[in-house]
C-alpha cells in the first residue's frame, strides 16, 4: 500500500486511530475518537502500563515509569497541601533538562496548575518579563541557572516560593527534596481538555515575547499524530512498528530543551505514550559524547535539529562508535536540506527513517510531516497536513489561492493554540476565524504536499531558535548613540543563519562592534546577540511607509 492508503486505513471508522468530528472551542474540528482527556490521564496510563520499565536516564540516575509517577503525584500532594497551590496557578521552571524538570511539571499540572517553561538561554531582563507576564506563584530553578535569576526574584510580586535543584540551597529558597516525597495516589481535581497545560514563550514581530498557551487537548492530539505517522510509515514498508523480535527496544535520545515543543510535547509526551526509554543528553551538545551515549543506551530514535545532526555527521570519529541501533531520525525546528538527509542515510550504519516536519509552538509542534520514502519523489517538501490538521494558502487579502501559487500558510485544527497569555491583541492578529496565520509563505502542489518558499515574518532561524529581528533592533535602537539599526540573517552552513546588525550612529558618536554586542547581551539571550556588526553613515533603506527594506540590505 502507499502512504495515503495506510493513513486512510488507520483513520477510517473502526481504525486504530479513527478520526471523527467534534466541536472544539465552538468550531467543528477533526479529532481522534479515542483519546486521553488530560495529561494527568496520560501519566496515570503510562505509569500503570509500564510501571517497571525504564523511563528516564540522566547520567547515573535512572527512573522507572512507576517511580516517576510516584514522584509526580508526591510533588502534586506537597504543592497543594503544604504550599497552597490551586487549579490555574502557574509554576515556572528554569532548569536544564533533568528528571526534576519533568516531575515538577507533571506533578503541578496533574493538580490542575499550569506549567511555564522559561527559556534557559534568556538573559535576566527576559526572565523577569516571563515571570511577571505569567504571574507565576512558584519557580523551580537549578543551581546552574539560579545566578541569572537571583537578582530579580524580590521584584516579582506574584512569586511566593522558589524550589532549588542542587546542593546548598541559598537563603530564601526551598530544597527540591521537599517536593520529592513519593506518593501513590494522583490528584482528583477536575481538568478539562482545553485547560492550559504549559505556557511556552515565543518571540514576536512586535517586540516582547508572547506566552503561547499549549493545552491538554492539543498536546495529546499532537502525540497521537506522531504515532499515526509512525504507524503509517511502518505499514507502507511492511515493518513491525514495535521493532524486530530480539532487536533493540525503543529508546529515544532527548537533545531538544524542555522549554520547546519539540522536546516536551513531541519527545517526552510521545515517549510516555508508548513506554519508551528516554535518555537525556548533556545540556551542551557534544557530538562524540552523544555517540557514546547512543552506543551505551542503544538509542533507536533521535529528534535532532538540523544544526546538531550536521555536526554529528561531520565529526571525524563517527565511525568509531556503534550506532547500529539508530534507525529513526526526525528533524524539526528548522528546515533540513535534502543533502543533509542524504548524508545521514549514507554515513550511518543503518539507513534511518529520516523524516522531516513543519510546525510551530502555536500548533503544539507538528503540522505536516514527510517520510524518507516520500522525499524520494517530493524533495524539498515538508509533507502533507497531518491527519487532523487542515492547511490553506491565502493571499494578502486573506483569500485562498490556487494550487501551486505561493501565499501565507494558514493552519486549522484542534491543535491550534487558543491564544497567547494575557495578549488578546496578539491572539486576534494571529488567529482569525479559527485559522492560525503563520507568517510563513509556501504553496501546495497537486498532491497536497506543502513547500515552504519564504517567511513573511521578519525572522532569523538560528540553530533551531526563532530570532525576531525587531526585538534586537529595538534594543540596539535604545542605545543613546544609535540613530537606527537593522538586523538581518546571514546564511550559514552550520547554524542555518547567523545574526547580523547594520547600525547608523548619531553624528559624532563613537561605538565599535563589541560595544553593540555588549549592549544587546545585557538585555537579551546570547543567541540573539549579533555575531556580525556593520556600520554605515547612510540612512538605512526604507519604503514610503518607513519600513526597512531588508532584502536590499541582505543583497548588499
Amino acid at each position: 500500500m502507499n502512504i495515503d492508503e495506510a493513513r486512510a486505513m488507520l483513520s477510517q471508522p473502526g481504525g486504530m486511530l479513527e478520526v471523527t468530528e467534534e466541536p472544539v472551542r465552538g468550531r467543528p474540528r477533526k479529532v481522534f475518537k479515542t483519546r486521553e482527556r488530560s495529561l494527568r490521564e496520560k501519566l496515570i496510563n503510562a505509569t500503570t502500563a509500564h510501571a517497571d520499565k525504564p523511563f528516564l536516564v540522566d547520567g547515573e540516575r535512572r527512573l522507572t515509569y512507576g517511580e516517576f509517577g510516584q514522584l509526580c503525584f508526591g510533588a502534586a500532594r506537597v504543592l497543594t497541601q503544604d504550599y497552597g497551590m490551586a487549579k490555574g496557578d502557574r509554576l515556572a521552571i528554569l532548569a536544564y533538562n533533568r528528571p526534576e524538570w519533568l516531575a515538577a511539571l507533571f506533578g503541578a499540572t496533574s493538580a490542575g496548575a499550569v506549567g511555564v517553561g522559561l527559556n534557559g538561554w534568556w538573559a535576566e531582563e527576559e526572565l523577569e518579563y516571563g515571570l511577571r507576564d505569567s504571574g507565576s506563584r512558584y519557580l523551580i530553578v537549578d543551581e546552574d541557572l539560579y545566578p541569572r535569576v537571583q537578582p530579580i526574584l524580590a521584584k516579582i510580586d506574584s512569586l511566593e516560593t522558589v524550589f532549588y535543584i542542587g546542593d546548598n540551597p541559598p537563603a530564601g529558597t526551598v530544597p527540591m527534596a521537599a517536593l520529592e516525597v513519593p506518593h501513590a495516589e494522583p490528584p482528583t481535581v477536575p481538568i478539562e481538555e482545553d485547560d492550559p497545560w504549559v505556557l511556552l514563550y515565543t518571540s514576536g514581530t512586535t517586540g516582547r515575547s508572547k506566552g503561547c498557551i499549549t493545552t491538554h487537548r492539543g498536546t495529546i492530539a499532537q502525540v497521537q499524530l506522531i504515532i499515526f505517522n509512525f504507524l503509517a510509515n511502518a505499514m507502507v514498508k511492511g515493518e513491525n512498528p514495535l521493532g524486530d523480535e530480539g532487536g533493540d527496544l525503543p529508546c529515544t535520545l532527548l537533545t531538544s530543551p524542555l522549554f520547546h515543543v519539540a522536546g516536551l510535547h513531541s519527545t517526552v509526551c510521545a515517549s510516555m505514550t508508548v513506554g519508551t526509554k528516554l535518555v537525556m543528553g548533556a545540556p551542551k551538545f557534544d557530538p562524540e559524547a552523544t555517540m557514546r551515549l547512543m552506543a551505551e543506551e542503544r538509542v533507536t530514535t533521535w529528534m535532532a535539529i538540523p544544526t546538531l545532526l550536521s555536526r554529528f555527521l561531520d565529526h571525524p570519529k563517527l565511525d568509531d562508535h556503534d550506532l547500529s541501533s539508530l534507525n529513526n531520525i526526525s528533524t524539526g525546528g528548522a528546515p533540513a536540506s535534502p543533502e543533509l538527509l542524504r548524508r545521514a542515510s549514507e554515513l550511518l550504519p543503518k539507513k534511518p527513517n529520516a523524516g522531516a516536519t513543519y510546525g510551530l509552538t502555536e500548533v503544539h509542534s507538528m503540522a505536516t510531516s514527510i517520510s524518507s520514502m516520500e522525499q524520494e519523489t517530493k524533495a524539498g517538501s515538508v509533507g502533507k497536513p497531518s491527519a487532523i490538521i487542515d492547511i490553506k494558502i491565502v493571499n494578502e487579502a486573506g483569500e485562498p489561492v490556487p494550487t501551486g501559487v505561493a501565499g501565507e500558510i494558514c493552519i486549522g485544527g484542534c491543535t491550534v493554540t487558543p491564544g497567547y497569555w494575557n495578549r488578546e491583541d496578539a491572539t486576534a492578529e494571529a488567529i482569525r476565524e479559527g485559522w492560525l496565520h503563520t507568517g510563513d509563505v509556501g504553496y501546495l502542489d497537486d498532491d497536497g504536499y506543502l513547500f515552504i518558499s519564504d517567511r513573511a515574518k521578519d525572522m532569523i532561524l538560528r540553530g533551531g531558535e526563532n530570532v525576531y529581528c525587531v526585538e534586537i533592533e529595538n534594543v540596539i535602537g535604545d542605545h543613546p548613540d544609535v540613530a537606527e539599526a537593522a538586523v538581518i540573517g546571514v546564511p550559514d552552513k552550520d547554524m542555518g543563519e547567523r545574526v547580523k546588525a547594520v547600525v547608523r550612529l548619531h553624528p559624532g558618536a563613537e561605538l565599535d562592534a563589541d560595544a553593540i554586542k555588549a549592549h544587546v547581551a545585557s538585555h537579551m539571550a546570547k543567541f540573539k546577540v549579533p555575531e556580525f556588526v556593520a556600520f554605515t553613515d547612510d540612512e538605512l533603506p526604507r519604503n514610503a511607509a518607513g519600513k526597512l527594506l531588508k532584502k536590499q540590505l541582505r543583497d548588499a
